[in-house]
């Protein structure tokens, strides 16, 4: 689960562009699945996606695996993500709602992930 702030903006000079900024509320945080689920949904938007985590100020490209997972993206962290050219909005949206949706995860009755315990 996360919460958001979300942003769009219009630049002729870039085309479209569309952001929004998550609080990793996710107990383990982006690990190995998530990670996999986030890029292959990235890879099918045409523009470019970048992540930036913690405001560090280094965006990373958001449709590399290798770049993702190296973030380490932990419970607690902010995730800024954005999209700039054709169907940025549309790429936002997508991501976000897998964020909305704990990645497709599988909870129990009490609302708990079966499979991820203490969290």
């Amino acid at each position: 689960m996360t919460e958001k702030r979300q942003g769009i903006q219009g630049d002729t000079s870039t085309g479209p562009q569309a952001s929004v900024e998550l609080l990793i509320t996710h107990g383990v945080g982006l690990h190995a699945r998530p990670s996999v689920l986030f890029t292959r949904l990235a890879k099918t938007f045409p523009c470019t996606i970048e992540i930036e985590v913690n405001r560090s100020g280094l965006w990373l490209n958001a449709k590399s695996i290798v770049k993702v997972m190296g973030a380490r993206i932990r419970k607690g962290s902010t995730l800024r993500i954005r999209a700039h050219g054709f169907k940025a909005q549309e790429a936002i949206h997508g991501l976000e709602a897998l964020f909305a949706d704990d990645f497709g995860e599988v909870r129990d009755f009490d609302g708990e992930r079966p499979h991820v315990r203490g969290a």
